[in-house]
């Protein structure tokens, strides 16, 4: 599924940020979104999705479908996570978002040292989350959708606290899992998981 806004903006270099959600937790799909910012319309407050609290965060997606040229947010699920390995389920991702712009960027700007396939030029930034506006903005939406994914696989499998932890391996998860083992939303070709499945 992709969730993607639009707005025109005429005779400009349409660069897009790109960034992820979800690499390290052992539960639910990974999220990828991409943003193509408007500098006539400036969003204050976008840094790494990491160092803001939710209700900043929500605030800040709010602005940023309101005031982007045009973003798309997208994801790959866990069974594409298991099959082809989290590194290649998140380029994946990456490339459905950017693919998903309308109007279609002529640069992608991707936090991080691994680029997707794209059939536009791609430069990474490491950290670019912190440096890059429109990496930060992907960031914020990636995040944000994740987050409202693992809150509705919480209200299905409260057992496992998806609310409070988001799927990544805490103490809390990882023995909610020895209590009630697997749901369909965990991720089998992870370490933590495979161990349960072994016993």
């Amino acid at each position: 599924m992709t969730v993607q806004g639009t707005l025109w903006l005429e005779d400009r270099a349409l660069v897009c940020g790109v960034d992820e959600a979800g690499r390290g937790p052992l539960a639910g799909a990974v999220y990828a979104a991409a943003v193509i910012l408007d500098p006539a319309r400036p969003i204050s407050g976008l840094r790494d999705s990491k160092k803001l609290s939710a209700s900043q965060r929500q605030r800040l997606r709010d602005e940023i479908f309101a005031k982007a040229c045009a973003w798309a947010i997208a994801h790959s699920t866990v069974e594409e996570i298991d099959q082809l390995n989290i590194l290649q389920a998140t380029l994946l991702a990456m490339r459905r978002a950017v693919e998903q712009l309308q109007p279609q960027a002529t640069l992608a700007l991707v936090d991080g040292n691994q680029a997707p396939r794209l059939s536009i030029p791609v430069q990474t930034l490491v950290k670019g989350d912190a440096l890059e506006p429109a990496i930060s903005a992907a960031s914020i939406l990636a995040k944000t959708e994740r987050d409202a994914a693992m809150l509705a696989l919480h209200a299905e499998f409260p057992q496992y606290g998806f609310a409070d932890h988001k799927g990544y391996p805490t103490a809390t998860h990882l023995q909610a899992l020895e209590q009630h083992g697997l749901c369909h939303a965990h991720r089998r070709s992870y370490k933590p998981v495979q161990s349960i499945l072994k016993r």
